[in-house]
């Protein structure tokens, strides 16, 4: 039976580097399989799933209008699909998510997700959440803080380094933009805001 997969973190666990390896584990085994990622993030290119390490492949995108249960049963009928691989999981709309299990469910397709659990402001990423909800394995990626303790959280600076309390959910950014705190640190710096 093929299930529904997410594998969440913050910033900087090495989710894109997971999807890419397992991605050619598959390949190596002469089997196919299909990588999507978020149209919106161009950050290694449009179509490209990139790890901060150096690795990196083409993918096709979705953008929020995209019916992927109909991509996947497209894609399916062109060949044997053994696998999707989905990076940057938290931009799927909530609809998408369940057109994602509905491929794992009727097409027998199993679903990787990848992607980060919450915003700079500490709340979840409406795909992130549906992901949460009706996933068949969740796992957490870990990634570590300043002081050593696990990262759960994830600040929004600006080019000073200063954090940013306000602001749209979604920005683009890499190193530059986020950083990656256990809670303790992110209350410190986003001034304790609950």
């Amino acid at each position: 039976m093929a299930k529904l997969y997410f594998n969440f973190s913050t910033m900087n666990a090495g989710k894109s580097t997971l999807l890419l390896q397992a991605a050619h584990n598959y390949r190596e085994r002469g089997m196919v399989p299909y990588l999507l990622t978020a149209q919106l993030d161009t950050r290694a290119g449009e179509g490209r799933i990139s790890s901060r390490i150096g690795i990196g492949e083409t993918a096709d995108t979705f953008a929020e209008t995209d019916d992927l249960f109909a991509r996947l049963k497209t894609r399916q009928a062109g060949g044997p699909v053994a696998c999707t691989f989905v990076d940057e999981a938290q931009f799927l709309t909530p609809a998408q998510v369940w057109q994602l299990a509905r491929a794992a469910d009727d097409l027998r397709i199993p679903v990787m997700c990848y992607g980060l659990r919450v915003d700079f402001q500490g709340q979840l990423f409406p795909g992130s959440a549906t992901l949460m909800a009706i996933a068949d394995q969740i796992r957490e990626v870990r990634t570590i803080c300043h002081c050593g303790r696990k990262a759960t959280m994830v600040i929004r600076q600006d080019e000073a380094g200063r954090p940013l309390k306000e602001g749209a959910q979604v920005q683009i950014g890499g190193n530059e933009t986020y950083v990656s705190l256990c809670r303790r640190h992110w209350r410190d710096a986003m001034g304790d805001p609950y």
